[in-house]
């Protein structure tokens, strides 16, 4: 293990967890932030040496007491992974501001006070901070309202970081994850609905945890040490395609 220090917010499960998981395998010594206890614990038992911290990105005083967790446990911080976010899909008719808050709390406020309460640390040496935004955040979608608002303003918070921390050596990238073949998004997608992707996807498929975390963990390393303030769309092509009709796919 090397004596760098990578922090994954959300990282209990899914693209948190596979980006951990592969952090751990580079050598990197892994902090893990979930307000899920238990699934926590589960997920860092199989990391031997990861720090998993109960912190719930919203709010402000248990974001700053786990960092300050990291700071005395670690003594450093070189990566900050912004992943904890909630999926929440309905119209706009039916989106009460309680929910769209709910909604902004984790996605946007959460990379918000994670970046500020980092930034301190990440400082001393420079950094990299990766956020996870989300193709909805690219390209509007039918009952995103507020979760593809929320990605949308994570994508543009990404670029004012870049522009602000560059001076200080510190990188701010953005990943937009596709469909991405979890196991909820399993669980909720009917056959409809993942046979609709495949036809709108030029990949013809759903991407795995695992390709989403080797973007990101690109992105944190010393090989992206020049690029700064770019939305990386892992998605199979389906940003690209826009709106088409998927039965002239074969015709050309």
């Amino acid at each position: 293990m090397n004596d760098t220090v990578a922090l994954v917010t959300g990282a209990a499960r899914g693209i948190g967890l596979a980006t951990a998981n592969l952090f751990h395998a580079e050598g990197k010594r892994v902090v893990m932030l979930d307000r899920d206890g238990e699934e926590l614990a589960n997920a860092a038992a199989t990391l031997p040496g990861a720090l998993a911290i109960i912190c719930d990105v919203s709010i402000p005083q248990q974001v700053a007491q786990a960092v300050a967790e990291v700071e005395q446990t670690c003594g450093r911080l070189d990566i900050l992974v912004n992943n904890a976010g909630v999926a929440d899909f309905g119209p706009l008719a039916e989106t009460d501001f309680a929910r769209w808050r709910r909604v902004m709390e984790t996605n946007l406020d959460g990379v918000f006070l994670m970046s500020q309460a980092c930034l301190p640390h990440l400082s001393v040496r420079g950094g990299a901070i990766i956020n996870i935004a989300s193709i909805s955040g690219l390209r509007a979608s039918t009952l995103r309202i507020a979760y593809g608002t929320s990605k949308a303003a994570v994508i543009h918070l990404t670029k004012q970081q870049a522009a602000e921390l560059g001076e200080f050596g510190i990188r701010a990238n953005c990943v937009c994850p596709g469909p991405v073949g979890t196991k909820l998004a399993l669980a909720v997608h009917s056959p409809e609905i993942r046979a609709a992707y495949h036809d709108a996807i030029p990949l013809n498929r759903y991407g795995t945890e695992r390709e989403i975390a080797d973007v990101i963990c690109f992105l944190a390393s010393d090989r992206a040490s020049y690029v700064t303030g770019q939305v990386v769309a892992s998605d199979g092509g389906f940003d690209a395609t826009g709106v088409g009709l998927p039965a002239l796919r074969g015709s050309s």
